[in-house]
């Protein structure tokens, strides 16, 4: 059930994602066509594979974070419960079931996120537009997707061990070579057709698998925000 649920969950969404951004990709591309005077129109070719990759990676990501907030309460199950298969002999979070609190306090943590993303998606998004420069935003923001990703399915498994949101960005931090693999790994995933529906159950359990093997610190237990 844990997994079924996410699973479904981001099935419907990014299905839904992924018939949305066809129809708007299309009008985009007429409308940055008619922009350019006929003089620039190799520009056309030029740039819009780079806007569509940016814009790839902005919508999958959105919808992670969409598909995220609903599925938060399952998610954080499933990494307990993968824990405790994981290292059954080890300290896990203590089992406390779906409850009420979780419900509600689950969707606060993912806003929290969602405003750390927001900070710093703004002036990447500025920069997106900027003439010459902008050539290195799909670079940036496949990074940032990357370093955001992993933040998201590693708060499960992190956030059940009491780390605070502060916290779980230190230790990222300090083991950013994984992190950014893991993420540029779960990215890569969401951008795969038909196995990007499997990224969020995936990556809970491999952000999970990742802090249980190769992440030491312990958190005391309590969830914080």
């Amino acid at each position: 059930g844990f997994v079924a649920i996410p699973l479904l969950i981001n099935t419907l969404l990014f299905g839904a994602g992924l018939w949305w951004s066809a129809g708007q990709f299309e009008r985009l591309d007429r409308t940055v066509a008619g922009w350019l005077p006929d003089w620039l129109s190799w520009l056309h070719w030029l740039l819009w594979p780079l806007f569509v990759l940016t814009a790839l990676v902005v919508v999958f990501y959105t919808f992670s974070v969409v598909a995220n907030v609903i599925a938060a309460p399952f998610n954080g199950l499933l990494a307990e419960r993968v824990e405790k298969m994981a290292n059954p002999a080890g300290v896990t979070p203590p089992t406390t079931g779906l409850t009420w609190k979780e419900l509600l306090l689950s969707p606060l943590t993912e806003l929290n996120k969602l405003l750390y993303f927001i900070g710093w998606a703004i002036p990447l998004l500025v920069l997106s537009f900027v003439p010459v420069v902008n050539v290195a935003a799909p670079v940036l923001w496949a990074l940032f997707s990357a370093w955001m990703l992993a933040l998201e399915y590693s708060d499960y498994p992190l956030g059940n061990r009491g780390l605070s949101f502060r916290d779980q960005r230190r230790l990222l931090r300090k083991h950013w070579p994984r992190t950014l693999s893991f993420g540029g790994m779960t990215l890569l995933l969401t951008l795969i057709p038909v196995l990007n529906f499997l990224a969020m159950p995936a990556a809970v359990i491999g952000a999970t698998l990742m802090w249980v093997r190769e992440m030491p610190e312990r958190g005391d237990g309590s969830r914080r925000p």
